[in-house]
């Protein structure tokens, strides 16, 4: 029995695994005892782990940080690196976030496709290979992570504590095989403000998670406001209103990843266009307000931020805001940059500096992860690339991408798969879903995979 036709046999048992693993809204929490992800995040986590023995492959929890299923025998590990955590789902479906319901032969639901469909597919590409009786000479460890997201911690502790797999591969991406990614800084400006009478912002909001782009930001003034006059790029995204003398100004942007700014619209973008058209009587609001049009406004790749680098392999910067607040008494912005893979981190970092300098903001690295980077004809991506062609009959070059996946955790692993060239990536957006019929590929593809580079 082939690989792809046991797949097929399973269709429906890996249909039901990833509506069920959907339904955990596993949304990294404060720790609670031994859950050092929260209770959310661990529920789904023991979820994983019991379907895994479900399905007769042997699994260990390292102190509930991370954990892995795992086949095969042998001295080497062939690594699947995968993460159960999600970002927050955000506002506006037309779907239960966390129903893994079925339209149009999709499954809907926050991380059908980062990463809790391509962990789905490729546990069951593992049960595959289990199933047919294949000789490996290596073992095979589908690691899970918890907190990828945001900090690593998991993946950290897994790797300090468990062998390291030789090479591998993380479903958490796009397909073909991708050859590098782009370095990440997560900043966090701060600043204290002056209080003033007058009118004045009593509360700003916008944003979740500094790597989704923010759908959603607001505003209360303490004045009822006329602002029939304000102009705005995208004023069906707008909304006014008034309550106990106060204004209230709310905007809606387009959720997306961080790393693909140009595919979402920030709603504090939006948001502080407008309050850039309203005469502050808070004199450090309003310049904050202008610092903010001036140098970031709509810009995707810090064109006005001392930061627009590009390469020919990895493309132009992304800059996304993605999270601000700010009271009368204190500001706060997080940014999420994307470097490309040829550019010196201290020309991005100083380029930053100067940028945050313009209005006196404090400068915080919160996080950065360098580049990676293997030749086209690295001998993993030549073979993980075959495995796609001969499944697809598609001859695409290997790519690069502005995402940050587990495969900067180790050495010899890449990123590969889950979205297929020209499907929309909706990773951090609302309404995402996987289409059945691309996620049964997926896990057909992960089991040539991982027999190529298991076997021998």
């Amino acid at each position: 029995m082939t690989f792809n036709t046991r797949i097929l046999d399973m269709q429906s048992a890996i249909v039901q695994a990833t509506q069920e693993i959907i339904q955990h809204k596993s949304v990294e929490g404060p720790a609670e005892g031994d859950m050092p992800f929260g209770r959310d995040v661990h529920k789904c986590f023991i979820h994983t782990l019991d379907l895994a023995n479900s399905l007769g492959i042997k699994t260990k929890n390292v102190d509930n940080y991370a954990g892995h299923a795992e086949i095969g025998q042998g001295d080497d590990i062939v690594g699947i690196l995968v993460h159960l955590d999600v970002v927050p789902e955000g506002d506006n479906w037309d779907f239960d976030p966390y129903g893994g319901e079925i339209s149009d032969g999709k499954i809907y639901g926050r991380g059908t496709l980062d990463d809790k469909g391509p962990a789905i597919a490729s546990l069951f590409a593992m049960k595959a290979i289990q199933d047919s009786g294949v000789a490996l000479k290596k073992r095979v460890r589908l690691i899970f992570g918890l907190n990828e997201e945001t900090h690593w911690q998991g993946i950290n502790y897994y790797l300090k504590h468990e062998d390291h797999p030789s090479i591998g591969f993380t479903p958490d991406s796009s397909f073909p095989a991708c050859h590098g990614e782009k370095g990440i800084l997560m900043i966090e400006g701060s600043k204290k403000l002056t209080d003033t009478e007058g009118l004045k912002i009593i509360q700003l909001t916008g944003g979740k998670a500094a790597n989704m782009v923010p759908d959603e930001a607001s505003a209360s003034l303490n004045q009822i406001l006329d602002l029939s006059h304000i102009k705005c790029q995208h004023p069906d995204r707008l909304h006014i209103s008034h309550q106990d003398n106060m204004t209230l100004i709310k905007t809606t942007g387009v959720s997306a990843h961080g790393s693909t700014p140009e595919v979402g619209l920030n709603a504090i973008s939006i948001l502080m266009e407008v309050l850039s058209q309203i005469n502050l009587d808070h004199e450090d609001q309003r310049d904050f307000i202008s610092f903010y049009q001036d140098t970031i406004g709509y810009d995707l790749h810090g064109q006005r931020a001392h930061c627009a680098f590009e390469d020919e392999d990895s493309g132009k910067l992304s800059y996304n805001v993605g999270v601000l607040s700010m009271t009368c008494d204190q500001v706060k912005m997080v940014t999420n940059v994307r470097y490309p893979i040829t550019t010196a981190y201290d020309q991005v970092i100083d380029g930053m500096k100067a940028h945050y300098q313009k209005i006196a903001m404090t400068f915080k690295e919160d996080d950065h992860m360098k580049p990676i980077y293997f030749p086209k004809d690295h001998a993993l991506i030549e073979k993980l690339m075959k495995v796609y062609q001969d499944h697809t009959g598609d001859m695409a070059e290997p790519s690069t991408t502005g995402g940050g996946t587990y495969a900067r955790a180790l050495d010899n692993v890449v990123a590969f798969g889950g979205v297929f060239p020209g499907d929309p990536e909706l990773a951090h957006q609302k309404n995402e879903h996987i289409e059945i019929s691309k996620l049964i590929k997926t896990a057909q593809i992960y089991a040539s995979a991982i027999y190529e580079l298991a076997k021998e």
